[in-house]
């Protein structure tokens, strides 16, 4: 059975989603003229925006924290890790090229979550690629298939999985009894779960932030004390990216070949771009300026705070301390503290445990709120069963923590990819909606207006979108 979910995993991440990725970023950001590089300030003039909030929506800034949340979880420091010990440093540079492909497809997805997103039974904006699909395409059907796919990845495994990087953390630094640790992530997490999307969206909102400063100012600091070294960091960068190091070995294409595959699918997992689950939460927000493509443009922002922050402070910590050789054993959590270790002593792993609980906690709320919302499309907007999802996330996180969980991982990468090759099918049938709506956002801009989107304008669309929604807003 292991056997056969490697394969199906290697089939699917190598050999498919890297190229589908790839081609549907370089072919969104060929059809919009390149807008990632030519329309970067204004994701930080829609930011300045971000905390306008209405009844029944969250804000801007809620929606690009929750996403955060998910995103920077605790893989941006195990995986990297992985990433580094399995593709050399060259990892970093494709991971870094994969951010810019992302980019444009997380614009795309997230404006259409915008676009066709309803409300629930109780007031609530919600939406994400099950709606699009349902919505945008008339297939109901295919939404139902993405919706149970995200509900069994982000709702059960993956949260086992990021509870189970505590766990590894906490034998490595701090040892305390697995049963307290998780007390000490359910108790909380109960609480939070127990008040629905409102209560989500304000916790990560504070929390986030916080987080990400923390982790950041712990990485800036070891850098800033060995600036010397950051230069010989770059150049190994740049030298494992094109096989400058393996072609002196003789084996510069397989060499080439692991930096780009793993630097490719740790940007892929890292910022989630494609795989459909940031747009549920984009969905949900009250966007500034009151048209669809400005919610793309924060979760644009949310790609490059991810990676080319997260991932890369990550990456430049593991690579001045030295990245272990390729064989090394290690849980690719043990990596990253023994890295920090390296700089700090005895408090940089206590201090990365921590880190990571909080990266986990964060994670599994996002996850929950993703799962809550997939679940309210297959029961159409009917609030039926949520007390009882809860408690099974909840479960699932702990089952990461008391126990080895390892072989859910395979699973629950399996139904990621498939749960991608349903979305990319979506985006990909539905861009040419996409980019009529993006070119109204720009066209509004470049007369010096505020954009607002008026679905009177797009009879073509109008029939397919909720009613009293971007009428009342437009």
């Amino acid at each position: 059975m292991t056997e056969l979910m490697d394969f199906l995993n290697a089939l699917l991440w190598d050999s498919i989603l890297i190229y589908l990725l790839i081609g549907a970023g370089l072919y969104f950001t060929y059809r919009t003229g390149g807008l990632p590089l030519r329309h970067l300030p204004e994701m930080f003039r829609v930011l300045k925006q971000s905390r306008t909030r209405l009844p029944g929506s969250l804000s801007a800034w809620q929606a690009l924290c929750l996403t955060l949340a998910a995103r920077v979880g605790a893989g941006n420091l195990a995986g990297v890790a992985v990433a580094i010990n399995t593709g050399g440093p060259g990892a970093i540079f494709w991971m870094w090229v994969m951010t810019w492909l992302s980019m444009i497809t997380a614009l795309v997805e997230s404006t259409l979550a915008q676009l066709y997103k309803t409300r629930d039974s109780r007031g609530q904006l919600r939406g994400g690629p099950a709606c699009y699909m349902e919505k945008g395409l008339g297939m109901r059907w295919l939404g139902v298939v993405f919706a149970l796919l995200l509900i069994f990845a982000f709702g059960f495994a993956f949260n086992t999985v990021q509870a189970g990087a505590v766990a590894a953390a906490n034998r490595y630094a701090l040892h305390c009894p697995p049963l307290l640790l998780a007390l000490g992530l359910l108790l909380p997490g109960g609480l939070v779960l127990s008040g629905g999307l409102p209560r989500i969206a304000r916790c990560c909102a504070l929390l986030v932030p916080l987080i990400l400063l923390l982790y950041l100012a712990l990485t800036l600091w070891a850098m800033a004390t060995h600036l010397s070294a950051l230069p010989q960091v770059f150049l190994a960068v740049f030298r494992g990216a094109f096989g400058t190091e393996q072609a002196a070995a003789g084996a510069m294409g397989y060499g080439i070949s692991q930096a780009m595959t793993q630097g490719a699918q740790r940007g892929m997992f890292s910022n989630e771009a494609g795989l459909g689950t940031a747009p549920n939460a984009a969905a949900s927000a009250q966007p500034v300026p009151s048209h669809p493509v400005s919610q793309g443009y924060m979760q644009m922002l949310g790609v490059v705070v991810d990676t080319l922050m997260i991932s890369s402070a990550t990456a430049m910590i593991m690579l001045l301390a030295g990245s272990p050789g390729r064989d090394h054993p290690a849980h690719g959590i043990t990596l990253t503290a023994e890295a920090f270790a390296a700089f700090s002593g005895l408090w940089g792993a206590p201090v990365v445990t921590l880190v990571v609980f909080l990266f986990a906690f964060t994670a599994m709320l996002a996850n929950y709120a993703y799962t809550e919302n997939n679940l309210l499309f297959l029961t159409r907007q009917r609030p039926a069963g949520l007390v009882l999802l809860r408690a099974l996330v909840l479960l699932a996180a702990a089952a990461g923590i008391m126990w080895d969980a390892g072989w859910i991982y395979p699973l629950a990468t399996i139904a990621t990819a498939l749960m991608t090759l349903t979305n990319l099918t979506a985006l990909l049938l539905l861009s040419g909606v996409a980019f009529t709506v993006i070119k109204d956002y720009h066209r509004q801009r470049q007369i010096g207006r505020e954009p607002v989107f008026n679905a009177a304008h797009f009879p073509a669309l109008r029939k397919q979108l909720t009613p009293g929604i971007w009428e009342r807003e437009g």
